[in-house]
């Protein structure tokens, strides 16, 4: 009988990870389908081109809000932000297809974001606390879920508006609610936090922070970018909407290739590389995508994403290494803004792009190359 007992024991958490995993997958997916159907959506709300950045600046921007979330999280404790950002999440994301009114709609897709939002300070701090040695590995096994759902969702959003049309998206609500109840069993209760960690030293950081939103940020409007016009432009061509979705997953699913040998590869020949590598890589590839077609067009998407994810992890390790005297919340405060100044970078190049979206590649390769640029100007104790 005690034989058995430990392997149970370790069975139990492996088999909650997978289900946090599963749960993030759902999360991250019904959280950023959208630019799948975007041509669809806008068909139907009668909206221009240029609206498509809007509605893409309305579901992502919330992700500023993941240090203030991380903070909350933090003091509350227990499992409640997880549940309630994986019901917004889906719940959300199944109403896009029935809401008519603009307006609405962006109010709909923020608060979506602020639901992703909630989710994942919490759900990682619930991970870290479940299992005990290999926590880098399989704290990446359950990222991978949230990278796995941002990729496929697109296309299984526009599979099923193509097959059954837009009102029927309330389908990508159903795993997610139905996966609530199990994950109250799986999630541990985490413990309320009262004391204060110490203070952040801005002013200390204010630089090699500045850079590191810089050149994060630059490589969030190229994913967010991205995914926002490529079905666009598919759709002006006059191809299937569930091939300019595919364009997308290529990118985002591959691009894990980059998330994990990004690392790797930051050990061999140091992070500075590795960041002017992601850089350059991804001004040189993004162009292409906007002029190919057929196989050409996937290969280069999934490149693309190689480059892209190269720098992911790196990213946020050096923003652990600047705000060394609180990393958690530090990084949250770094990585964040990045993402949520990324998301506003997408609204500003809406307005200025005009009907044809080929011009949009051109300057976030150029916008990448810039980002190359800022690489050299950190402090070489940062970035090795």
């Amino acid at each position: 009988m005690s034989s058995g007992q430990p392997g149970t024991q370790r069975a139990v958490p492996f088999r909650r990870l997978g289900g946090l995993t599963w749960a993030h997958f759902l999360n991250d997916g019904a959280s950023n389908y959208l630019p799948g159907v975007l041509p669809a959506v806008l068909v139907t709300i009668g909206q221009p081109v240029q609206m498509a950045a809007v509605l893409v600046t309305a579901l992502t921007v919330g992700q500023a809000l993941q240090p203030v979330a991380g903070r909350i999280a933090d003091r509350l404790g227990g499992k409640s932000l997880v549940l309630i950002g994986l019901a917004m999440t889906s719940v959300g994301g199944g109403l896009i297809g029935v809401v008519r009114s603009t307006w609405l709609l962006v109010v709909l897709l923020v608060l979506i974001g602020v639901g992703n939002a909630f989710f994942h300070p919490q759900a990682i701090a619930s991970v870290r606390q479940m299992i005990s040695g290999r926590q880098g590995l399989l704290t990446s096994a359950f990222l991978v879920g949230g990278e796995l759902g941002r990729g496929l969702w697109p296309t299984i959003a526009s599979l099923i508006v193509a097959r059954a049309g837009l009102e029927y998206l309330w389908l990508v609500a159903v795993p997610g609610v139905l996966t609530l109840p199990f994950l109250v069993r799986w999630l541990p209760a985490l413990p309320p936090k009262r004391a204060r960690g110490p203070a952040i030293q801005l002013s200390v950081h204010a630089r090699p922070m500045a850079l590191l939103i810089g050149y994060q940020g630059v490589r969030m409007v190229g994913i967010y970018a991205f995914a926002t016009f490529i079905p666009v432009l598919w759709s002006q061509r006059d191809q299937p909407l569930v091939a300019g979705a595919s364009l997308i997953t290529t990118m985002m699913t591959v691009g894990v290739i980059g998330n994990i040998g990004g690392g790797y590869l930051t050990d061999r020949i140091g992070s500075r590389a590795t960041l002017i590598i992601s850089a350059v890589g991804s001004a040189v590839l993004i162009v292409p995508t906007a002029y190919l077609t057929g196989p050409m067009a996937w290969a280069a998407a999934g490149l693309l994403g190689v480059m892209m994810f190269l720098s992911a992890s790196t990213t946020v390790l050096l923003g652990q290494d600047i705000f060394a005297e609180n990393p958690s919340m530090g990084s949250g405060i770094a990585i964040g803004l990045a993402n949520g100044i990324g998301a506003v970078l997408v609204l500003v190049i809406g307005i200025w792009v005009g009907d044809s979206v080929q011009p949009v590649f051109w300057l976030l390769g150029l916008l990448s190359l810039a980002s190359a640029a800022l690489v050299p100007l950190f402090d070489r104790r940062l970035v090795g």
